[in-house]
């Protein structure tokens, strides 16, 4: 990575994806969250003062040291127990089945070969784990395409990889898991292109 990819853009993500609305969908898609959990991109740790109660330890998946640095005060502050535990998503340091869910916020748009990715979260979840997601990708509405289309290739430059023509819907249903329940919707003040958001919970068969 680049200094400006490696230095600035944790920063910049840690602001804008830590906006009151980015808050809402994040203590939501924490809520049914339990036992031992594999976060992919953990980033800044801005779901931390969300895991519940039954959620006995976090193990944080996270390739930027700055990012990590960026978290470290609300990782201190975190009554779950959190390990920066791997550092490449498409490459998970764990046994097979030795989780009992997986958590991705905003970060299966980044991740270069996100199929990898995800066929490893399943591989490390227990059979009938769940894979808890909230991302932003490719919006229904013809129009809004075209323009994410168009401006996609700017997002991959500003946002270290940052794709916003992924259906992630599809993906997660390629990678074997079975959605069981998926909300749809464009995020309240953002730009369309950026805003449309799936959040739900994919079972591992």
């Amino acid at each position: 990575m680049g200094m400006y990819s490696e230095r600035v853009v944790p920063h910049i993500i840690n602001f804008a994806c830590g906006m009151k609305v980015a808050r809402e969908h994040r203590e939501r898609v924490c809520s049914h969250l339990d036992g031992r959990v594999v976060e992919i991109g953990f980033g800044s740790g801005l779901n931390v003062p969300y895991y519940p109660e039954a959620t006995t330890e976090i193990a944080a998946v996270e390739p930027s040291d700055v990012g990590w640095k960026i978290a470290s005060k609300r990782v201190a502050r975190s009554t779950v127990p959190v390990t920066r535990s791997g550092l490449d998503g498409q490459n998970l340091p764990f046994a097979d089945a030795s989780f009992d869910a997986a958590l991705s916020t905003w970060t299966l748009c980044t991740i270069p070969d996100v199929d990898a990715a995800l066929a490893e979260v399943r591989r490390v979840l227990r059979p009938g784990g769940t894979l808890h997601f909230v991302e932003h990708g490719l919006s229904p509405d013809a129009k809004v395409q075209r323009a994410q289309q168009r401006f996609e290739p700017m997002q991959k430059r500003l946002f270290a990889g940052c794709h916003l023509t992924r259906r992630i819907d599809d993906l997660i249903s390629a990678a074997g898991f079975t959605i069981t329940e998926l909300d749809t919707f464009y995020e309240k003040g953002a730009p369309k292109i950026l805003g449309w958001d799936y959040l739900g919970i994919a079972v591992s068969p």
